[in-house]
């Protein structure tokens, strides 16, 4: 059995809740989570010794021996992307395979300083959003999309990734511009590319599903809503990374997104003007 290690911010919180259970039952209980490591306490939330006891998983002190005892790493802190540079320091010079959750970076400059230092130390790394791998979305056809109008849920800092990411895996990375439409409680955002095509993200509430309106240059349309167990298959594709060490997600596209949500954070301050890319 291969031994995982969680690197939080700290441990009770959703992802981490979830994912021992579904990577044990993905890869047939030939992956477990066995160490773990939270860097604070919240007095809203059990305390990572209490959360550790209460999930069988062994709590350590330093994130050196999570790295040391681990034969794959998971870098968690979802709500959190802001500290995923330090946590994730020893874990990319490990070389053992390495997931950092989302959102990767929360910037451009962040994420390719992450890049390097994988690279630096042959370290197989990737992120991703787990809606990647919506069935709706690895359905469609990629080629020709003019438009892209995406709704769904959360707050732009720590739920744009869900509906940016699928943008960037259909339309490509060569975004040009963005401009901030929207309003505190409703955030929008144009992502423009370099030839004009154009994409819009909105994110209209918790009660607001995942869906999508595309428009293709030789006039088609097409509408999907999210339905389908996404964070299964990001789950069996976590595993495969694992087994492999082949992210199925490139750089290009993980960079090009930390781009576009840096820059669209900034456009909140200039709405409804372009921000260069």
């Amino acid at each position: 059995m291969k031994k995982i290690g969680f690197i939080d911010y700290y441990l009770d919180e959703w992802h981490a809740e979830k994912y021992p259970a579904w990577i044990e039952q993905a890869s047939g209980g030939k992956m477990k989570v066995e160490f773990a490591y939270g860097h604070i306490d919240l007095p809203d939330k059990s305390s990572n010794a209490a959360w550790c006891a209460k999930k069988g998983i062994q709590l350590f002190s330093t994130i050196e021996a999570v790295v040391e005892q681990s034969d794959y790493l998971v870098i968690l802190s979802p709500d959190h992307p802001e500290f995923h540079e330090e946590l994730s320091l020893l874990a990319l010079r490990s070389g053992k395979p390495t997931y950092i959750d989302k959102t990767f970076a929360p910037s451009q400059a962040a994420a390719s300083r992450m890049f390097e230092l994988a690279e630096k130390h042959r370290t197989p790394m990737y992120s991703t959003s787990a809606l990647r791998f919506a069935v709706e979305y690895t359905d469609l056809q990629k080629t020709g999309i003019e438009s892209i109008c995406s709704l769904g849920p959360g707050e732009f800092g720590n739920y744009a990734i869900h509906q940016v990411e699928p943008i960037i895996m259909l339309m490509g990375i060569d975004v040009k511009r963005v401009m901030w439409t929207g309003t505190d409680k409703t955030p929008s955002l144009i992502i423009g590319y370099a030839d004009g095509r154009q994409a819009t993200i909105n994110l209209y509430g918790w009660d607001c599903p995942f869906n999508m309106a595309l428009r293709y240059e030789e006039g088609a349309s097409k509408f999907i809503q999210i339905e389908s167990d996404f964070f299964g298959r990001f789950i069996a594709n976590l595993v495969g990374f694992f087994e492999t060490g082949k992210p199925v997600v490139s750089q290009a596209e993980t960079i090009a997104i930390a781009t576009v949500l840096e820059r669209g954070l900034k456009a909140r301050f200039t709405p409804h003007q372009w921000v260069l890319i």
